[in-house]
């Protein structure tokens, strides 16, 4: 006879620890509160590369001339009283270096073009400027950037510290750690955050120099647009709720289908648990880790609810809670390769990636290791509790018995 695991007499102690963790997650988030991001809260995010200046340009003359760089070159636009409305091109196939690239921009008319302290033979691919400056060009210096591979690597916390006096801020790194490519998000709550947020770019310029960072991208969510989010995802994910409740009624009992949504109820409330201990930043990213793990542990708890469905046909036992333990029993193997392969893939994500898509990542490793958990102990519970009068039906097709001293 195949040995059956009693998962069974876990299913108090589980549903206990479970209900423990997710009450003492309940407390901190009421004292503590959730690490929301700014995706979920009014506020600045600022996108910025620490980079020298390789090439200054500034302009003289009646014109109007603007810059436009792209992933094949440099372009430069002039325009209005006294030109001729020419784009001038730069591509990087045929401008190969720095000094190509500079000796170019000085042909056009009124235009002087200035390579800083960098090595001239470097490549001219990847020039980008900063997104907070005017790309028309005047006799204000206007800086082309590009990321220099012999500086040292500056780490989020370098920056953090620079920042060390302001409570609502976050610095994540972005990209490989050679791009030196950095996000700040700075929290709005209408007083103090200004100051900091105004404060930004002073303290860059204190501790790299106006000419050695660059802005790429300045994203500011308001008030109104932060409480849509939240309120969108809360139903978002209820509404998830409810349609598998409903699916899982139509396919199985009222009580199997309660029991498979309170497990994976009980997976994003564990997944929101660790992100209140861990204080992990709570993003849009984390919603889409909440509902990808609701999808999967859903399959794994009906593989196993279909097991017991069609085990009740075939087999007799005096207990229900018996009946779940020979079930999951048989699917055991099936849930834990499954599920370590798809952790497989999941840990490669935390492994080799950055910022919000780790933070993704390791949601994911807790949910799936919390889907395992729930379809056995806490959907099983909840269903042997419904069923604990239940009695087997003297059906001569049931050949195997079982019986629990």
């Amino acid at each position: 006879m195949k040995k059956i695991i009693h998962f069974s007499k876990f299913f108090i102690p589980c549903v206990i620890m479970s209900l423990a963790i997710i009450g003492a997650a309940a407390i901190m988030m009421f004292t503590k509160g959730l690490n929301l991001g700014v995706d979920f809260k009014p506020g600045l995010i600022k996108e910025f590369k620490i980079a020298p200046t390789a090439i200054s340009l500034t302009y003289k003359g009646s014109a109007q001339v603007s810059v436009q760089v792209t992933a094949q070159g440099v372009s430069l636009v002039v325009a209005g009283v006294g030109a001729d409305n020419t784009t001038y091109e730069f591509p990087y196939l045929k401008y190969k270096n720095l000094e190509e690239m500079t000796a170019g921009f000085n042909t056009v008319e009124g235009v002087t073009a200035t390579l800083k302290n960098i090595d001239g033979k470097e490549s001219a691919q990847g020039l980008f400027t900063s997104s907070d400056k005017s790309s028309t060009l005047s006799d204000v210096p206007y800086n082309l950037h590009i990321a220099d591979s012999k500086a040292v690597d500056i780490t989020s916390d370098d920056i953090r510290a620079i920042f060390d006096d302001s409570s609502d801020i976050a610095v994540k790194a972005l990209g490989v750690p050679l791009d030196n490519h950095f996000q700040i998000r700075v929290g709005d709550d209408g007083e103090s955050s200004k100051e900091i947020r105004s404060d930004i770019s002073a303290k860059l310029i204190e501790k790299f120099g106006s000419e050695n960072y660059a802005i790429v991208k300045t994203d500011f969510i308001g008030s109104q647009y932060s409480g849509k989010l939240v309120f969108t995802s809360i139903i978002t994910v209820l509404m998830s709720l409810v349609l598998i409740w409903l699916y899982a009624t139509i396919r199985f009992k009222w009580d199997f289908a309660l029991g498979a949504v309170l497990a994976i109820l009980h997976d994003a409330l564990i997944m929101v648990a660790f992100m209140v201990f861990t204080q992990m930043e709570f993003t849009s990213a984390s919603i889409a880790a909440i509902l990808t793990i609701i999808g999967y542990s859903i399959n794994d708890t009906v593989v196993v609810l279909d097991r017991v469905r069609e085990n009740m046909k075939l087999i007799k036992v005096n207990k229900f809670s018996t009946l779940l333990d020979i079930s999951q029993t048989d699917l055991l193997g099936r849930t834990l390769i499954t599920s370590f392969t798809t952790l497989l893939a999941v840990v490669s994500l935390f492994i080799f990636t950055t910022g919000s898509m780790k933070d993704f990542a390791l949601a994911l490793i807790i949910g799936l290791i919390s889907g395992v958990y729930s379809t056995i102990f806490i959907a099983g519970a909840f269903i042997a509790a419904m069923r604990r009068k239940w009695q087997s039906s003297e059906d001569d097709k049931k050949t195997q018995i079982y019986s629990v001293e």
